[in-house]
């Protein structure tokens, strides 16, 4: 009778298998396919056994256990009396990965499951994040990465939903619950894989250029004359074949965002507030703004562009003459000059003045509007600009 019943399973497995690789039936089928094969792993094996034992042949499970016990069992030095990796010291072995490079890490997690938890750990990765990828991502990069690993979960547990559901009333046809729980064990193990909210995993993603996150880009469309000492919104991915980005800008009114290749590195930032590129960005400095101050202000040509920001520095009121006397009161003025020196003197573009009192958008549509106002507190943020001063004047 178990013979029988085995070979029974043979073939109804073998053709319904056939039936599946070679005509494309639709998703439901899936779970059915899904099914034979368990039933086929389990319920085979043990059929098998059984049908061994009679015949007088001995067969145990315990063989199979013992042999996976053993290839687990990784020896890193080699020899059943060496020292493995794993026997050092926790301090030691924490000491060892912390020296290795990302590459170092992704093979060393391969070896067994114990390393593998261990390289995955944030505290590895946050030097090699800061080290790399610090510069030009920032707490907004991040935010959109943890959006992108939880839609991507959602997904999967939504299809997963759809094949358990089927698997739930199939179960109650078939009464086989072992088959039901072999199945929903399985989905579990796919569904948290998929769901990896750790550095690594952030690290990889930027490092592939499968990501496209937000981040700055100075001088946009290649240096163009009307976008020197600015810096713009955009999102950006990583070529890893040429070391560079590909950034892809907001649209413009009716434009349609275009998108430029081989962005170096240093042209690249993170971005230094949370405000949307539209949006008016709330000053927090003006009352301290002094002459000789290097400041960002937001200008778009239109209120249907976004904002991008420019490079600029206090001016002194006309009424001081550029005095830097102790008899010099523009701090202490409701007005604020904005000084513009990569422009010609004569240029409508090398000065504009702003109220630190009353301060909102300001401008027309034939010289831009002007928005918010961010105070440079840093050489490095200072040296950045002047890294794209132009070797001449503009006009």
């Amino acid at each position: 009778m178990v013979f029988l019943t085995f070979i029974t399973c043979c073939f109804s497995f073998i053709f319904f298998y056939k039936t599946l690789s070679v005509n494309p039936l639709p998703l439901w089928v899936h779970g059915m396919r899904l099914l034979s094969f368990w039933f086929w792993k389990d319920f085979t094996f043990l059929a098998l056994s059984r049908l061994l034992r009679k015949m007088g042949m001995p067969f145990s499970l315990s063989s199979r256990v013992v042999l996976a016990k053993k290839k687990n069992n990784v020896d890193i030095v080699g020899g059943d009396s060496d020292i493995t990796l794993l026997d050092l010291p926790d301090l030691v072995l924490e000491s060892i990965l912390e020296k290795l490079p990302p590459e170092g890490l992704c093979t060393m997690s391969q070896v067994c499951t114990s390393l593998r938890d261990r390289c995955q750990s944030d505290h590895l990765w946050e030097k090699h994040m800061k080290k790399k990828w610090g510069r030009v991502v920032g707490p907004v990069s991040h935010r959109k990465w943890l959006v992108c690993i939880a839609s991507r979960k959602d997904s999967i547990l939504s299809i997963q939903g759809k094949e358990n559901s089927f698997m739930g009333l199939l179960t109650h046809l078939w009464p086989l619950l072992w088959i039901r729980s072999n199945f929903c064990s399985t989905s579990r193990k796919k569904t948290f894989s998929h769901a990896d909210y750790s550095l690594k995993s952030w690290y990889l993603a930027l490092e592939s250029g499968k990501f496209w996150f937000p981040a700055q880009v100075y001088n946009r469309e290649n240096g163009h004359v009307g976008f020197l000492l600015s810096c713009y919104d955009a999102e950006l991915r990583y070529d890893p074949g040429t070391d560079t980005f590909h950034a892809r800008y907001l649209p413009h009114g009716w434009k349609v965002s275009n998108v430029e290749t081989e962005v170096t590195w240093d042209r690249v930032r993170a971005s230094p507030v949370d405000t949307c590129p539209y949006d008016l960005h709330i000053s927090d400095c003006l009352e301290e703004l002094q002459p000789g101050d290097h400041i960002e202000i937001q200008w778009r040509r239109s209120k249907e562009f976004p904002y991008g920001w420019w490079y600029g520095v206090v001016g002194h009121l006309e009424c001081c003459q550029g005095s830097a006397s102790i008899n010099c009161r523009c701090g202490d003025s409701e007005t604020v000059i904005l000084e513009f020196n990569h422009y010609s003197s004569g240029s409508r573009w090398r000065r504009m003045s702003m109220n630190r009192r009353e301060h909102k958008e300001e401008g027309d549509e034939t010289s831009g509007f002007y928005g918010g106002i961010r105070k440079l507190r840093s050489n490095e943020e200072i040296d950045a600009w002047k890294r794209f001063w132009p070797s001449q004047l503009l006009s």
